[in-house]
């Protein structure tokens, strides 16, 4: 294929390749699907079928492309397809990696424009990788980002052609639902390369005494035994992971960063172990009702099982809960671990009170559970134990999982209280004398002198606080200048009014109404009334 496909790339002889010119746009290097044709009947001597069947084939390897479409295939019509550059031939063996498709993938999302827009299978690939890389989508972000910058530093005729050719790329290793996938290990193959052998298939079928049959072996039967062996590689088989090695360490590695922070072989913890120093100081800590540690509301965020196991994140997402009016599926999901701890003789009471409450017709608190699980629950309660409500639990589970929990870690009470822990830290951290950066400053001043005050500024926290109170200060003393600035004339101008425009005029001391007069008079004419002014200064003479 790749052969006819460099002798249709040929300049001279090959595919004519133009550059279509349309109402403001171009369209670089693309030919029509009727020259593919005439041409592959020209030189392969062969007829429009079979051209039209070779050239699907090729298409669907990706050796040249609609540049319109993601379905690879080729239409005897003026449909325009672009040749794939041999960088991504299937040639070089490429096995590329779900991350490199969600680079990919998350790199079309930043650039707005038409022709690059997800369709909708990309989009619902997108938001299933971004659930399983959810750990290193930041890693995977910026890296999108890196590669948009790169791509608009390009031409942009250049840009339109290799934009094309990675989505063709994309469209052969993860092609669109309904269209052939050519990377696939075939299923016939697979299962040849699992045959045994004729030598080995003789060994299978020797009898008791050992002498070789007289049939040929492809003639004898299997035996009941050879079967059964048979099975059992074939269930070892199924039950080997299919996981990658690489993948699997590169998760290992991902849980140990995350939770290298709470490793007392690393990090010195807060408290030390109880049963290692015999000190209950760890205990007696959790029994007072004392602030949450920014360490710990963060590991809140790790799993919502860390987030159950923690009794006061597991305090605060009941809250949460309460709020969206769902608090009955954590109430379940804890109704049924409980169920399982019970002793023998309650099972069938516990059992009772979880379908009258939950699940039954009249259900005093309804939960949200599929019909399957229903059912299925449904059926187990006619053979009652302790593991009948484990797939509507499951299911349950699930939900807060996929649902409340996600938007727990992205509400504001969550946000909230994981910025008052910070704050609180930093007060520690900082002492009692960083509480209040000026009262420190004069405190150091007083006690140590100069040059612990000058070590005192330092400190990023106390230059950071000094900073804002100085802009503080500036802009109240600026503000204070204004005010002084604009009140000050307009009494100077009231003051010169009284003295020029009343003349004599002085205010009686019981003449309350004449002074309202005067008033009266000198608002009229600060506000541009003279006429008014004037008849009020006759009526006082």
């Amino acid at each position: 294929m790749e052969a006819i496909v460099e002798k249709m790339s040929d300049e001279v002889t090959g595919v004519p390749v133009k550059t279509v010119k349309s109402f403001m746009t171009k369209t670089p290097s693309v030919f029509t699907g009727t020259d593919l044709i005439s041409w592959m009947m020209k030189t392969m001597i062969i007829d429009d079928q079979e051209a039209l069947h070779v050239a699907h084939l090729m298409a669907s390897h990706g050796y040249f492309f609609p540049i319109d479409d993601h379905c690879l295939t080729v239409r005897n019509d003026n449909t325009f397809y672009r040749f794939q550059t041999p960088y991504f031939w299937p040639s070089n063996c490429w096995e590329p990696e779900n991350t490199d498709y969600a680079v990919y993938l998350c790199k079309r999302t930043m650039q707005n424009k038409t022709r690059l827009e997800l369709a909708d299978y990309e989009a619902e690939n997108l938001a299933k990788l971004q659930k399983m890389f959810s750990r290193k989508w930041e890693f995977i972000f910026m890296q999108a980002e890196a590669q948009s910058k790169v791509d608009k530093k390009r031409d942009k005729l250049e840009r339109k052609v290799l934009d094309s050719q990675e989505r063709a790329f994309w469209d052969v290793y993860r092609p669109m639902p309904g269209c052939v996938n050519t990377t696939e290990l075939d299923i016939k193959k697979a299962c040849r390369s699992y045959k045994p052998t004729s030598e080995s298939s003789k060994h299978v079928h020797l009898g008791a005494s050992g002498r070789v049959p007289s049939q040929s072996g492809s003639n004898v039967p299997p035996s009941v035994e050879a079967l059964r062996k048979e099975i059992e590689v074939l269930n070892s088989i199924l039950d080997r992971p299919n996981a990658k090695v690489s993948k699997v360490s590169e998760a290992l590695i991902g849980y140990f960063e995350q939770y290298v922070e709470y490793d007392p072989f690393f990090i010195q913890p807060e408290f030390t172990n109880p049963w290692i120093s015999d000190n209950p100081e760890m205990w007696e800590q959790e029994k007072l009702a004392k602030e949450v540690s920014t360490r710990r509301v963060k590991r809140w965020a790790f799993s919502l099982q860390e987030l159950l196991q923690d009794p006061v994140g597991r305090d605060q997402f009941i809250r949460f809960l309460d709020k969206e009016f769902s608090g009955e599926n954590l109430k379940f999901w804890d109704a049924v671990q409980e169920l399982k701890t019970l002793p023998q003789k309650e099972i069938q009471t516990k059992i009772n009170e979880i379908w009258n409450e939950y699940l039954g017709p009249d259900a005093s608190c309804p939960i949200n559970v599929d019909s399957q699980s229903y059912e299925i629950t449904k059926k187990n309660l006619q053979k009652p134990d302790r593991w009948c409500f484990d797939v509507a639990a499951a299911h349950v589970y699930h939900l807060m999982k996929s649902d409340s929990y996600s938007r727990y870690l992205r509400s504001e009470m969550y946000k909230d209280f994981l910025n008052g822990s910070k704050k609180k830290v930093n007060i520690q951290v900082m002492g009692i004398v960083k509480i209040i950066p000026i009262v420190s400053l004069i405190l150091r001043f007083l006690h140590f002198g100069f040059s612990k005050l000058i070590c005192t500024f330092i400190s990023r926290a106390i230059i950071f606080n000094i900073l804002i109170l100085i802009v503080i200060i500036v802009v109240v003393t600026t503000a204070i200048l204004i005010t002084i600035l604009l009140v000050l004339p307009l009494l100077l101008l009231l003051i010169v009014f009284c003295y020029f425009v009343l003349g004599n005029f002085m205010l009686p001391t019981k003449n309350v109404p004449a002074f309202f007069t005067m008033f009266s008079s000198t608002v009229a004419y600060l506000n541009n009334y003279p006429d008014i002014a004037i008849c009020l200064y006759h009526k006082v003479s």
